[in-house]
């Protein structure tokens, strides 16, 4: 179950601002919107494509391998003239500066396109999780990330908005209220800057908008890009329904997820798009067959995979090439101590890994662009 650490608003003046910023349901899935998701599907280029996995607040380590590639320049502005860059999610959560990564991705979503080049930014299932109101996940420095002058007034108005619900819940459950131990608990879960990141990912949110606006996954050449992984039962859905059906959930999903709501979503679930690891991890011999399959029901000759680190740290190519694992832990530290950055580069068929002082052929693959 995805929950949030802070209680839930229900009135008072930031209870307001929350709901229609942050937790109120906004919009309808459009047929318009099912366009964007079937776009995403066919692409055809004859130019280089990168990939980048989870960054997770690795902002320096971003920028470098973002050099090393050839898509920004010193001042972390687009060089990559016509490539298509592809960002398979998870940017937030864990490191302290995943602010300034989604910033810089956003910016290069604009940059690129006045270039002559793409950029694809995918959700990962951090991204649908800081959406959801699950924050386990986050760290110190992205909360000080959204502080402000105005963050101990507006922690004060939201504490007000939830005092009355706290007590009447427990004057209900016949037990004594304590308000000194509740608001000791309240500042815990709380940190200054909390409130400014809920609005700021909520629907009509500078991130959260525009989050909402990305993909699940996309095809290139034939090779299709996503978080987690396809699994048999969403492989049969296709790429422009898997797009659709998770832009809708996170347009329409209610402030309050029940377990059952929860589990009726294709976002958060173990086999979905965003959390499917078996494809990092299930035998290759004995899932080879379940993996033509899954290319089959997608048109596709190969699967580009993050969230899932590889153990050593190195790009890794599975099935005979017809998976590649993006995640090597780029964050490092304590998280991932083996970790570094790390890129993939697709041209004229060859993937190659590209590390921050080096480049290696990965493989060959049969039907690539």
């Amino acid at each position: 179950m995805l929950r949030s650490p802070a209680p839930r608003v229900r009135n008072g003046w930031i209870s307001l601002a929350i709901a229609a910023a942050v937790l109120v349901p906004h919009g309808t899935f459009t047929d318009a919107a099912q366009d964007v998701a079937t776009a995403s599907c066919a692409i055809e280029t004859t130019e280089r494509v990168v990939a980048i996995s989870d960054v997770h607040g690795a902002y320096d380590r971003f920028v470098t391998i973002l050099r090393a590639a050839g898509l920004i320049d010193g001042r972390q502005r687009w060089s990559g003239g016509r490539a298509v860059f592809v960002q398979t999610g998870d940017v937030l959560d864990r490191g302290p500066d995943s602010r300034r990564a989604l910033d810089l991705l956003r910016r290069m979503e604009g940059e690129a396109s006045r270039a002559g080049g793409r950029v694809h930014a995918l959700l990962g299932n951090h991204e649908v999780m800081r959406m959801l109101g699950d924050l386990r996940y986050v760290s110190t420095g992205e909360y000080a990330a959204f502080r402000s002058t105005d963050s101990e007034e507006l922690r004060e108005r939201y504490y007000r908005a939830v005092l009355p619900d706290a007590a009447a819940r427990a004057k209900a459950s016949n037990q004594r209220f304590d308000e000194a131990a509740f608001r000791t608990g309240f500042l815990d879960r709380t940190p200054l800057g909390w409130v400014e990141m809920q609005i700021a990912f909520g629907p009509k949110g500078e991130y959260g908008r525009w989050l909402r606006e990305r993909d699940t996954m996309i095809t290139i050449n034939g090779t299709v890009f996503v978080h987690g992984g396809i699994s048999r039962s969403v492989a049969t859905m296709g790429c422009a329904t898997v797009n659709a059906t998770v832009r809708s959930e996170l347009t329409t999903a209610p402030a309050s997820l029940s377990p059952p709501q929860m589990a009726a979503l294709l976002a958060p679930r173990e086999d979905g798009p965003l959390w499917y690891r078996g494809l990092a991890q299930e035998n290759e011999s004995a899932f080879a067959s379940e993996l033509d399959a899954i290319l089959l029901e997608l048109k596709a000759s190969a699967i580009v995979v993050g969230h899932t680190v590889t153990p050593d740290g190195r790009l890794t190519s599975r099935f005979g090439g017809r998976v590649v694992q993006l995640d090597t832990g780029m964050l490092g530290g304590t998280f991932y101590p083996a970790g570094r950055a790390s890129a993939l580069e697709i041209r004229n068929g060859q993937f190659t890994a590209i590390y921050e002082d080096r480049r290696e052929l990965l493989v060959t693959t049969a039907g690539a662009k």
